[in-house]
């Protein structure tokens, strides 16, 4: 049986009129149903796999975070990033 936790974070809804901010949400969306599809029931989505979604997510090198990890820029770990060419 899951239970409920509080998230004592602030968090944001795209604004009505704001439609450059559909993408963000959107394309988290997506990389979510990467491990939890649409139709996924998720009464049988455990803490832990909710744990794992987040850390590999919060540390997977974006291109608009210049290749950094979410964790590495909310953070402000500096880290180098070795391109292939």
């Amino acid at each position: 049986m899951n239970s409920l936790h509080t998230v004592k974070t602030p968090f944001f809804f795209a604004s009505l009129y704001g439609p450059w901010e559909y993408g963000l949400n959107e394309n988290a969306n997506g990389l979510i149903q990467q491990y939890f599809p649409k139709k996924k029931d998720f009464t049988m989505i455990t803490k832990e796999d909710v744990l794992f979604v987040m850390e590999r997510l919060n540390n997977r090198p974006s291109k608009c975070l210049g290749f950094k990890t979410p964790n590495h820029v909310f953070t402000g770990i500096k880290s180098e990033v070795a391109l292939a060419t």
